[in-house]
């Protein structure tokens, strides 16, 4: 039977996280939930046991197990496409019902080829929206787990909204110091904290955070705030050095993370072409290390704003609302990758402005 492309293409979760964060935890969590969400769990681990057997049977074939609550899970040994379209076909046959799509990845995957698939993959595209990227973070051990993996600082940089795990087996001081490194890799995601998988349902679901048709769902103010914080961490009135020696806080620990983060903005507009120059170059400079970027364009002759938005080297575009006329017009990027140089970027977007 052919398969129908639906009016709303289904909306997909990427569920990602270095191992032992609690992935396995919040999936069961989810899957064990009356919740009264039709969700179909893809389990794509390769080489480990993602959870209990009694939830899904470790196998090397592809095998769907209807739950009693509704969900459908199933293991993947394979192309993430040719399941996405299988049980999207069994959907339309009637076999199975569900609404929308969560995909866990093994802990050490970079999440970029399980991304990449919702936008090389006309077929896929066509059914389904990737909705966002969560990705939990073992707060016990993610200092050491950043330090030492670029496949934890990948996982980071490309979330959509992080989920702190383990948080009551620290104190308060090295989390806040956690928060600080997270937010200086990545100041677009949102940071919550999950105890034993108890995180309410909203916070994983419907995040918009590939969304093209909205405007940014991250304020801009909240971007550059925290933007700006990036070289700096503070306590109160007292900003702390390499060798800080204030009575309530530990001697500074530098992280030379590859994965970092940046803003850049304008309240000039924007010539389109020379925008599409721009991204084109930052690509072909850049390629793989840019892991996620994203953005408000102020385009000159535009009455709405144009959200944009890539992961590696695939960019999408589109327009959103139209600018009100008591509203500040600004073009807002922010850029996430590996070993990025702000100053190139920087020279090469002023490019783009008209003067």
């Amino acid at each position: 039977m052919p398969i129908t492309i639906e009016r709303d293409p289904l909306p997909v979760t990427i569920l990602t996280g270095f191992l032992g964060s609690g992935k396995t935890t919040l999936l069961k969590r989810i899957l064990r939930e009356t919740h009264g969400q039709k969700i179909a769990v893809i389990e794509n681990e390769i080489g480990e046991i993602g959870i209990d057997n009694q939830i899904l049977v470790e196998s090397t074939d592809q095998q769907i197990i209807v739950m009693n609550n509704g969900c459908i899970c199933c293991t993947v040994r394979g192309d993430l496409s040719k399941i996405l379209n299988e049980l999207a076909s069994k959907r339309v046959a009637g076999q199975l019902d569900f609404s929308r799509v969560i995909i866990e990845t093994t802990g050490l995957a970079n999440p970029a080829p399980v991304a990449q698939t919702f936008f090389m993959d006309n077929g896929v595209r066509a059914l389904y929206r990737l909705d966002g990227i969560i990705t939990l973070v073992d707060a016990l051990h993610a200092q050491d787990q950043l330090d030492q993996n670029t496949e934890a600082q990948e996982q980071v940089g490309f979330a959509d909204h992080l989920l702190l795990s383990k948080t009551d087996l620290v104190s308060e001081a090295e989390e806040q110091r956690l928060r600080r490194r997270l937010v200086r890799m990545n100041p677009r995601a949102y940071i919550e904290r999950v105890h034993f998988g108890d995180v309410p349902i909203n916070q994983i679901l419907d995040v918009n955070g590939f969304n093209l048709n909205t405007i940014l769902e991250i304020s801009p103010d909240f971007l550059a705030a925290e933007a700006d914080k990036n070289e700096q961490l503070q306590h109160g009135d007292h900003e702390c050095g390499d060798h800080c020696v204030s009575p309530d806080h530990h001697p500074r620990h530098n992280h030379n993370d590859a994965i970092k983060s940046f803003v850049l903005r304008t309240e000039n507009v924007i010539d389109m072409q020379r925008f599409e120059i721009f991204i084109q170059t930052m690509i072909d400079l850049y390629a793989t290390e840019m892991l996620r970027y994203k953005g408000i364009i102020n385009f000159q002759y535009a009455a709405q704003r144009f959200i944009f938005q890539g992961v590696h080297m695939i960019m999408s575009a589109t327009p959103g609302k139209e600018w009100s006329n008591d509203e500040k017009r600004e073009s807002i990027l922010v850029f996430i990758g590996r070993d990025l140089r702000r100053d190139v970027f920087e020279r090469e977007f002023s490019r783009c402005v008209v003067n």
